[in-house]
């Protein structure tokens, strides 16, 4: 009987679940640099084919976690309310993530982040998944702004919401007695955009 499309989805997710795990596994007890593919695929039971078929490096099937957050990060934000301004909505999205992705699980996730931080293979697939979000959160945040420069306001917006959210997390990995529900809250808060009036922009600022 051939399996139903949900059924085939839901082996692949575990499939790649279990190649993260194997990854991130690995990459701790014996360092990043000396992890292979051939070991990881071996860890989680599979052939080297098949992982090259889940991800196309060792880092990419670490950060499989961060980048699965990120996309939910994503969802949470085309799933708010159109009228409703962007920052609130990204504020919105990032505590909402923070609750569901962090909150029951900050020890774990912290020992993790703390032994694999600074890795210059890892940092780059970081920066390399962060850029690829923050082009389709700018896209969506085009989508509920008006006038010429919403482009640019959206890029700028986005870009300027993931690294508070970077900077945030990462200042909480390196200081984590306050909740990390209340450092990206206040780091959010301290990077939310001025208000601006028309009759501001329009004004005449020479004396």
């Amino acid at each position: 009987m051939d399996e139903s499309p949900g059924l085939r989805e839901r082996k692949k997710a575990a499939t790649r679940l279990a190649l993260h795990d194997a990854a991130l596994r690995l990459a701790i007890d014996q360092g990043l640099d000396r992890v292979t593919i051939e070991a990881i695929a071996d860890a989680a039971n599979v052939s080297r084919r098949t992982f090259s078929n889940y991800f196309s490096s060792k880092e990419e099937a670490i950060f499989h976690g961060d980048t699965m957050r990120l996309r939910r990060m994503l969802e949470l934000i085309r799933e708010q309310p159109t009228d409703e301004q962007p920052w609130t909505v990204l504020t919105r999205a990032a505590l909402r993530l923070t609750e569901e992705s962090y909150l029951d699980a900050d020890t774990e996730w912290l020992t993790h982040r703390r032994q694999l931080r600074g890795h210059p293979g890892l940092a780059a697939h970081q920066v390399a998944a962060y850029a690829t979000v923050e082009r389709e959160v700018a896209a969506e945040l085009a989508r509920r702004l008006d006038g010429d420069d919403a482009a640019l306001r959206s890029r700028v917006l986005a870009a300027t919401f993931l690294a508070t959210v970077r900077v945030a997390v990462q200042g909480w990995i390196e200081h984590p007695e306050q909740p990390l529900l209340d450092a990206v809250r206040a780091a959010l808060a301290a990077a939310a955009p001025a208000p601006t009036r028309p009759a501001d922009l329009a004004a005449d600022p020479t004396p």
